[in-house]
C-alpha cells in the first residue's frame, strides 16, 4: 500500500501549520513567538510529514508558504530524518519525487534541496527510486521536470558527490556512469538554465577526479570548448572554472590545447562580465603552479600584463570611491601581494568582529589581477617591465581629477612587482619612491593608501640606503610621511599607513632610535583617536615598535609617553572582550625589552598590570592563549617574575604560573622544575604572613602543576607537603585563603603521589580534615577529597586516629556532584565500618552530631 494512503493530515492541523507558517514569512510577525510554535509543533512524530503534505500538495496555498515549508522541512529532517520512523520517511520520499516536476520554479529549486538532504542523510542506496525517477525526468523532453531533476542532481552532485560513486545494490552501474553521458548531452541544450547545471555539476566532479571522467577527459573538453562562448555568463563563469580547476589537479590533460586554453583565458579576462573575468584571472596563479615551462605563456604576456593593469583600475561607477572610507585599496588574499600587517603572534583576533561601518574584505578582479602581476613577476622577472612600464609610466603621468583612478592602479603595480622585478627596478629605485613620496599627501584617500602599502614593499631597500646621505634623507622623509599619514582622518588610510609603519619598523630596527619620541607621539595620538578595528592595528606598530628598538625604548622618557595609555586601555576591557588580544600582544612585546633588570622604577608597575593582564587572559581565554607561551619567549620572562625581588611582583607572576598551568602546562615543562622550586620557595620563608598573598599564589600553583603534570611534580612533593602541614597545624593569624589553598594542594599532591604521602598522614589529618571542612563545594574541593580517598587506600591504618574529624570533613559537603568521587567516598566509609570491629565503627558515630549524621547516610553508611 503507498504510503501516502497510508497517512493523511487531519483538517485542523494542517489549517494551524499553514497558519503559521503565513504569519512566519509576514514582516510584521513575532517571529519568536511564532518559532516556538512551531517547536511545539515539531514534538509530534508526523510534524514533517504535515510539512510535507503542505510544501507537495497545498496547490492552491501561496508558493510562499509552500516554499516556507519545504525549507523548515528541509532543516528538520537534516537533524532528525535517521531517527524518524520508516514509514514516515517512505512517506516523505514518495511525496517529493513528484515534485520534481513541479510549475513552479521555486519549488523544483527546493524540491531539489530538500532531496539533497536526505540523500546525505540515508545515501543513494537508501533511496530506492530516486535514481531511476530522476533518470525519468531527465529523459522527459518536459523542460520542467528536466530543470527539476538537474537541480536535484547538481545539489547531489555539489554536496556528496563521492555518493554517485558507489555502488547501489541492484543497479549495474554506478550511478555516475548512468549520469555523465546525460549531463554532457545537456551541454548542448537549448535551454541555459540545463547547460548551467549540467556544467557545474560535472565540474563537482574535478576534484576527485573518479574514473568515469577521466575516461570521458576528451568529450568532457569538447563540451568545454563549444560552451567557452555560451551566451549566459554564468556558463562563461563555469567554463573558466573548469579549467582552472583541471589545471590545479590534472594539468596533463590540459597540456595538448594549453595554447588554445590561454588564448581563451586571455579573452575572457576582459570579459565585460566581471565574474567571469575574475574566474578567468584564477587561471594565471594555477598556471604558474602547474610547473608548466614559462615559454609556453611568455609569448602572450605582451598582451596579458595591460589586460591585468586595466582589471586593476577601480570601475567606471565607483566614482564615490574618491571619498569612501570603507573600500580596500589594496589586494588582501592569502598570497604573496597582500597588505603588510604586522606578523602577529598572537592570532585569537583575526574572527573579532569590525566596526559596523568598516566592510568585509571581498576578493575581486582588481585584487586578483595585482596577484597575478605579482605573480608574473617572480615568475618572468624583469622580462615583463619592457611591457609594464611604458604603461605605468604613462598612467602615473597623469595628474588630472578624472585619471586618478588610473594613477592608483600605477601605484598599485608598483607595489605588485616590488619583489620579482627588483634587480630591474634596483637601479630606478630612489626616483620611484621620489616620485611616490608626494603621493603620500594625495587628495584621494585610495592613492593615499595604496602608496603606503607600494612603500612597505620597497622597505627592505629603502632602508638599505641608510648610509647614503641622500638615502638616509629619503627615508627619513618616508618614516615621517607614514607617520602623517597614520594620523590621517581616512580609515582605510589609517589601516594602510599603520601596517606599511610596522613593515618600515621590523626593517628599520635600531635605525629608528633617534625619532623614538616622535614615533610615541604620533602612535599615541593615533591610539587616542581611532576606532576599534584600527587600534589594532595601532598595537601591532607599537608592539613592532619595541621589537625593533630592543633596550632602547626602556628609557622613562619613553615609557611614561607609552604606558599610561596601554593601561588604561586595558583597565577599561573586560577580561572577555576580544581587543584584549592584540593589547595582549603589544603588551608582551614592551616586556621583552628587558624592563625588569632595568631598575627603572616605572617598570615594576607596569609588570605586574603585564601580568595581570596575562592572568585575565588564560582565565577567559583558557586554551587560546597557548599560541602567545609558545611562541614568545614568556616562559623565561615569567620564571624570572617568579623570582623578583619584589612582593606584588612575584605575586603576579604566581598567579599566572597557576593560570597557565590550568590551561597549557604542556608549555610549561620545558622549565618545570625550576617554576616548581620558585613556588616552593614562597611556602618556605619566615615573613609567610607579610607575604601571604605570594605564598596563596605559589600553593594554589602548585596544586594546579601536580593535577596536570602528575608523577613530574615527585621531586618537591615532601617538600611542599613540610611547608604546607605547619599552616594547617597553626592556623592563627594565618589568611583563611591560604589555610583552605593549603588544604587543596596537600589533597592533590596526595591525589598525584600517595605512595609519597601517604607515610605521613597520621601526623597532619587532623587539622587537613579541620580545613577541608571549610572550603565549599567545587572542583578544586573535588581533588582535595580524590588526594583523601587514594591516601587511604594506599594507608588506611594512617587515618584511624583522626576518623570523626575526617567523618566531618565528608559531611561538609552538600552535594559530591561527580559520580565517581561519590562512590570512591562510599568505598571508604564502608571499608572503615568493615574494619572496625567491636562497637569501635558505632563509637565513632556516637561522637558525631547528629546533622552530620544525617549527612553521612547518604553515602550508605
Amino acid at each position: 500500500m503507498a504510503a501516502s494512503v497510508l497517512w493523511q493530515p487531519k483538517e485542523e492541523g494542517l489549517r494551524e501549520i499553514c497558519g503559521l507558517l503565513e504569519q512566519s514569512i509576514s514582516p510584521n510577525s513575532d517571529k519568536s513567538l511564532i518559532w516556538q510554535q512551531l517547536q511545539h509543533y515539531s514534538q509530534f512524530p508526523d510534524f514533517n510529514n504535515y510539512l510535507t503534505f503542505i510544501f507537495a500538495h497545498a496547490e492552491g496555498t501561496p508558493v510562499e508558504i509552500r516554499q516556507a515549508a519545504g525549507l523548515l522541512l528541509k532543516n528538520n529532517l537534516r537533524n532528525a530524518f535517521k531517527s524518524m520512523s520508516p514509514s514516515n520517511q517512505q512517506y516523505i520520499k514518495s511525496e517529493l519525487l513528484p515534485s520534481l516536476g513541479a510549475a513552479d520554479r521555486h519549488i523544483r529549486t527546493t524540491v531539489g534541496t530538500i532531496i539533497s538532504v536526505v540523500v546525505q542523510q540515508g545515501g543513494v542506496s537508501g533511496w530506492r527510486g530516486l535514481l531511476q525517477a530522476l533518470l525519468q525526468c531527465l529523459d522527459s523532453n518536459d523542460l520542467n521536470h528536466m530543470e527539476g531533476a538537474m537541480d536535484a542532481l547538481s545539489k547531489i552532485c555539489e554536496d556528496i558527490p563521492q555518493e554517485l560513486e558507489l555502488d547501489v545494490p541492484g543497479v549495474a552501474e554506478r550511478p555516475i556512469n548512468v549520469f555523465l553521458p546525460r549531463l554532457f548531452k545537456f551541454f548542448q541544450s537549448p535551454h541555459a538554465s540545463l547547460r548551467k547545471l549540467s556544467l557545474g555539476s560535472v565540474n563537482q566532479f574535478i576534484m576527485l577526479m573518479p574514473t568515469a571522467l577521466l575516461q570521458s577527459m576528451d568529450q568532457y573538453l569538447q563540451g568545454l570548448f563549444v560552451l567557452a562562448h555560451d551566451s549566459t555568463a554564468e556558463v562563461r563563469k563555469l567554463v573558466c572554472a573548469a579549467f582552472v580547476q583541471l589545471i590545479e589537479v590534472r594539468p596533463s590533460v590540459l597540456e595538448p590545447h594549453l595554447g588554445n586554453i590561454i588564448e581563451y583565458m586571455l579573452q575572457a579576462n576582459k570579459d565585460t562580465d566581471e565574474e567571469v573575468a575574475l574566474e578567468a584571472c584564477e587561471f594565471w596563479s594555477a598556471y604558474s603552479e602547474a610547473q608548466f615551462r614559462p615559454e609556453s605563456l611568455s609569448s602572450f604576456l605582451p598582451r596579458l600584463i595591460p589586460v591585468l593593469l586595466s582589471n586593476m583600475v577601480y570601475a567606471e561607477d565607483d566614482e564615490s570611491l574618491a571619498d569612501a572610507e570603507e573600500d580596500e585599496s589594496f589586494p588582501d588574499r592569502d598570497q604573496d601581494l597582500k597588505p603588510r600587517f604586522h606578523a602577529s603572534r598572537f592570532h585569537g583576533a583575526d574572527d573579532a568582529e569590525d566596526d559596523d561601518d568598516d566592510i568585509v574584505n571581498i576578493w575581486n578582479l582588481r585584487k586578483c589581477s595585482a596577484a597575478a602581476l605579482d605573480i608574473f613577476s617572480n615568475v618572468f622577472g624583469d622580462d615583463i617591465l619592457p611591457t609594464l612600464m611604458p604603461s605605468v609610466q604613462a598612467k602615473l603621468a597623469s595628474t588630472d581629477d578624472a585619471t586618478w583612478k588610473e594613477r592608483e592602479a600605477a601605484v598599485l603595480a608598483l607595489g605588485a612587482i616590488a619583489e620579482g622585478c627588483i634587480s630591474g627596478l634596483y637601479p630606478h629605485l630612489p626616483e620611484i619612491v621620489s616620485f611616490l613620496i608626494p603621493l603620500l599627501d594625495d587628495k584621494f584617500p585610495l592613492i593615499r593608501s595604496i602608496t603606503c602599502w607600494t612603500l612597505s614593499r620597497y622597505s627592505k631597500f629603502i632602508v638599505q640606503g641608510i648610509g647614503h646621505p641622500k638615502g638616509h634623507e629619503q627615508f627619513d622623509t618616508i618614516l615621517m610621511g607614514l607617520l602623517r599619514r597614520i594620523l590621517d582622518t581616512n580609515k582605510r588610510v589609517q589601516e594602510a599607513a599603520c601596517s606599511a609603519f610596522a613593515t618600515l619598523e621590523e626593517e628599520a630596527a635600531e635605525e629608528l632610535a633617534p625619532r623614538l619620541e616622535v614615533i610615541l607621539q604620533h602612535l599615541l595620538c593615533a591610539f587616542g583617536r581611532y576606532q576599534k578595528r584600527n587600534l589594532r592595528i595601532v598595537y601591532d606598530a607599537i608592539g613592532t615598535l619595541a621589537d625593533a628598538v630592543g633596550g632602547e625604548l626602556n628609557q622613562p622618557r619613553y615609557l611614561d609617553i607609552l604606558m599610561p595609555p596601554l593601561i588604561a586601555k586595558w583597565q577599561q576591557l573586560s577580561n572577555a572582550d576580544k581587543d584584549l588580544f592584540p593589547l595582549l600582544e603589544c603588551f608582551t612585546s614592551i616586556a621583552q625589552v628587558d624592563a625588569v633588570s632595568a631598575g627603572v622604577q616605572y617598570d615594576k608597575e607596569f609588570i605586574v598590570c603585564s601580568l595581570d593582564l596575562l592572568s585575565g587572559l588564560a582565565e577567559g581565554l583558557g586554551a587560546g592563549i597557548e599560541t602567545l607561551v609558545a611562541q614568545s619567549n614568556l616562559r623565561d620572562l615569567l620564571l624570572q617574575c617568579c623570582m623578583d625581588d619584589t612582593c606584588d611582583v612575584r605575586q603576579s607572576a604566581l598567579a599566572l604560573l597557576g593560570d597557565l598551568a590550568r590551561v597549557c602546562p604542556a608549555h610549561l615543562r620545558p622549565r618545570l622544575s625550576e617554576f616548581l622550586n620558585a613556588a616552593t620557595k614562597q611556602l618556605n620563608t619566615p615573613e609567610l604572613k607579610e607575604t601571604v598573598s605570594v605564598a596563596n599564589n605559589a600553593c594554589w600553583a602548585i596544586g594546579e602543576l601536580a593535577v596536570k603534570v602528575h608523577q613530574e611534580i615527585s621531586p618537591v612533593v615532601m617538600t611542599v607537603v613540610s611547608c604546607l602541614v605547619p599552616i594547617l597545624q597553626h592556623t592563627e593569624g594565618i589568611n583563611k585563603s591560604l589555610i583552605e589553598n593549603s588544604a587543596i594542594t596537600l589533597g592533590r599532591l596526595a591525589w598525584v603521589c600517595p605512595e609519597l604521602v601517604s607515610p605521613h598522614m597520621e601526623h597532619f589529618m587532623q587539622s587537613w580534615c579541620i580545613a577541608l571542612s571549610m572550603i565549599r563545594d567545587d572542583i578544586e574541593k573535588e581533588d582535595a577529597f580524590r588526594g583523601l580517598c587514594a591516601m587511604v587506600r594506599a594507608n588506611p591504618s594512617g587515618a584511624l586516629s583522626s576518623l570523626v574529624y575526617m567523618c566531618k570533613a565528608i559531611a561538609s559537603w552538600h552535594e559530591i556532584r561527580s559520580e565517581d568521587l561519590h562512590n570512591e567516598v562510599c568505598q571508604v566509609l564502608l571499608g572503615y565500618k568493615q574494619m572496625l570491629r567491636n562497637g569501635a565503627w558505632e563509637q565513632c558515630m556516637s561522637a558525631l552530631d547528629p546533622p552530620v549524621k544525617d549527612k553521612l547516610s547518604k553515602y550508605q553508611v
